[in-house]
């Protein structure tokens, strides 16, 4: 390459960057600028940020209650399957002649359902003597007692359960009614 052109080029190139004291330096006015539009810039990404970890928590929030209801939703339909089967041992232990030895394996295993029951919390309803309530009790008949409040529950049909405070069948039963 020839010399000339070499030094051509060079020139060229310094010619590009800008000599440090040509640079003026920004006024006060265009710092302020500056400054104002990086401080809307950090309040926009604050927001975004806040924003953001709303949203996460709120997720986390709704996932939590969507895994909540999944098992209770899960454990209610299990519950509902082993009623008729707990309504059968009671049948079967409620038909039992004093005496009989299969009594004593019934008593034991409705025991160990109403211990699961509880763990579970699982409530079951047995209002016998109580006052009927519609919200839990269901009733079947009415029959005249003399002997009993009249709007008590004389005769629990079938006892009612309750899981987690919601009712998944009421008690059917007998309530009492004044003499005419």
């Amino acid at each position: 390459m020839s010399k000339h052109k070499h030094e051509h080029e060079h020139k060229h190139e310094h010619a590009d960057a800008q000599d440090p004291a040509q640079i003026s330096a920004p006024t006060r006015e265009e710092l302020e600028a500056s400054l104002t539009k990086a401080e809307q810039k950090v309040q926009e990404n604050w927001e975004l940020a806040l924003r953001a970890r709303a949203e996460l928590e709120n997720i986390q929030r709704r996932t939590h209650r969507e895994i909540e209801h999944a098992h209770k939703h899960a454990l209610e339909k299990f519950v509902r399957e082993l009623i008729p089967i707990i309504d059968s041992l009671q049948q079967g232990l409620d038909n039992a002649p004093e005496g009989d030895p299969m009594r004593a394996g019934i008593v034991l295993t409705l025991k160990m359902f109403t211990d699961l029951f509880n763990k579970f919390t699982i409530t079951i309803i047995d209002p016998k003597g109580e006052r009927f309530d519609s919200t839990y009790h269901e009733a079947i008949a009415m029959q005249v007692d003399a002997t009993a409040a009249p709007g008590s529950v004389l005769v629990v049909m079938q006892k009612g359960y309750l899981l987690h405070e919601r009712l998944l069948r009421p008690a059917r039963v007998v309530v009492a009614k004044a003499p005419e």
